[in-house]
């Protein structure tokens, strides 16, 4: 597929920061419905992807791309409003605000405000199922992953970028993610990115697999192709299969 074809992407992205080469000439394409799945070592840029990708870093060459059109000049806030979502690694909330509130902020963060019965549908969408009088501090981990996602789907995003969304979670609930997941991208059509480290769950859920090492692309394609590579062997497992 073309990039201008894509709903979502980067072409020949480099990014350095302090002097030291973090991205070296990254291209990929996330369609709509389309879950891509964004492995590497520890080190090998995936993060630092995320943050070029959402605006939060503006990289030295190469652009990013929503439906067709440039984002490098916009920020984080900008693209946001645009419907490029991005959830972090640790689920950080607003520990002194309740849960209804924690959404009534999301609904009123920026115009066009979200009506109450937005953030219902969202809750719902999620499964977030703890009472809204609730501190969003007392949340357990996943729940704190609900809440948080609940606030970035009641604005109906176009892409979806997660880093590590398992993290921290036990395997029922990690089965629950799965389907949400495949939810959000079969039902709603949403572009998803997410970055994971358990190829288990990226093999169950994931059209398509990219691997970075040492800041480039090395391999991808169908999960099960991309894992036997040779090259993502050696990368991902310390040796050759």
């Amino acid at each position: 597929m073309l990039l201008a074809d894509a709903c979502f992407g980067c072409e020949g992205v480099t990014l350095s920061l302090g002097g030291r080469r973090i991205l070296e000439n990254i291209s990929l394409h996330v369609d709509r419905g389309e879950l891509l799945g964004l492995i590497g070592p520890n080190g090998a840029g995936k993060t630092s992807l995320f943050e070029v990708l959402s605006g939060r870093y503006h990289q030295q060459l190469g652009s990013v791309y929503l439906e067709g059109k440039k984002l490098d000049r916009l920020d984080i806030f900008q693209r946001s409003r645009l419907g490029v979502a991005r959830t972090y690694q640790s689920p950080v909330v607003p520990t002194a605000l309740t849960i209804g509130e924690t959404l009534r902020a999301a609904r009123k963060a920026y115009k066009p405000y979200m009506s109450a019965h937005d953030a219902e549908w969202a809750a719902r969408l999620v499964r977030l199922e703890a009472s809204w009088d609730r501190p969003s501090g007392s949340l357990d981990t996943f729940d704190r992953r609900k809440l948080l996602l609940a606030c970035l789907m009641m604005r109906r995003p176009q892409v979806l970028l997660m880093d590590e969304p398992a993290s921290g979670l036990i395997n029922t609930e990690i089965a629950e993610l799965d389907l949400l997941l495949r939810k959000l991208a079969d039902e709603y059509h949403l572009a998803i990115i997410l970055i994971e480290h358990r190829l288990e769950l990226l093999g169950a859920i994931a059209d398509r697999v990219c691997v970075l090492d040492l800041g480039s692309v090395i391999a991808e394609g169908a999960p099960e192709d991309v894992f036997r590579d040779e090259r993502v062997q050696a990368a991902y497992f310390g040796a050759v299969a």
